[in-house]
């Protein structure tokens, strides 16, 4: 959405037609609302933006296919590295030399992506943030081979979308989530002893450090699963350092299928 707001063509792949079908409404709903305050006095100006924007964008469910005219590439598939994998292995056999990939994971090791393909140095990682039209970051991620020209093309397309791009080498979780994710912990941690309540948890770091949302609130909109993918795959990589410790509760909850907002039910109930 950002990408074709902003002048660039775009082909969205999914797997299936009926994904893309939900998944064009979403960018046209989405779409709305920001002309809606872009746009709030001249409603046909806000018309033939939403009409610019989705002429810029078209479908497809097979992503070889599409990307030989393409110049960046942005994965945005299942936090799942093989699976990642294969799909950067496959592009990198019909893909031009010049085209530039990038993945927008949160919590997986680019070098390891960009090894599966011979691109090395034409491999990045773009870390866009929930909501993306309103989010205004990009985490631009330099492996030690991205090259200094392919690293530039990143930060500049970052701020061709609108964004404010920062910069981070190639670290577990990058700046953001290896700040969040082991404050959320600490938090599950702190409810975990008993020492407060996650209600008085949530309140305390709304009120005391300004934040939008308490750790509580925000490991149900993540995901309880998500946030628990993260901290196992961490852990894995460190066992010592105790930041990265998994937690009981957490696991627990995960197993009975609480996970959150998405499910009804995480740390707290959702109609």
């Amino acid at each position: 959405q950002v990408a074709a707001a902003s002048g660039h063509t775009v082909v969205l792949v999914d797997q299936s037609d009926e994904i893309l079908k939900k998944s064009t409404k979403g960018i046209e709903e989405s779409l709305k609302r920001v002309t809606k305050k872009k746009f709030a006095d001249k409603p046909e100006a806000g018309a033939e933006f939403i009409k610019k924007t989705l002429k810029n964008l078209t479908t497809s469910t097979d992503a070889a296919s599409v990307v030989h005219s393409t110049d960046l590439v942005i994965e945005a598939i299942v936090e799942n590295l093989e699976v990642k994998n294969e799909l950067f292995k496959t592009l990198d056999k019909f893909a031009p030399e010049h085209t530039i990939f990038a993945s927008n994971t949160s919590s997986l090791q680019i070098t390891k992506m960009a090894n599966a393909t011979t691109r090395q140095d034409r491999f990045g990682g773009l870390h866009f943030f929930n909501p993306v039209p309103m989010m205004k970051l990009v985490e631009v991620i330099k492996t030690p081979m991205t090259s200094q020209k392919t690293f530039e093309s990143l930060v500049d397309f970052s701020k061709a979308v609108g964004k404010s791009p920062v910069s981070c080498k190639d670290t577990p979780g990058f700046i953001v989530n290896r700040l969040l994710v082991p404050y959320m912990m600490e938090a599950v941690r702190l409810f975990e002893r008993g020492d407060a309540s996650k209600e008085d948890i949530d309140v305390a770091m709304k009120l005391g450090a300004g934040y939008p949302m308490g750790p509580f609130e925000l490991l149900d909109y993540v995901g309880l699963d998500t946030s628990k993918y993260i901290i196992d795959g961490w852990h894995a990589l460190e066992p010592n350092n105790p930041l990265f410790a998994p937690s009981p509760l957490l696991n627990k909850l995960v197993e009975e299928k609480k996970l959150g907002k998405k499910t009804g039910e995480g740390f707290y109930k959702y109609k």
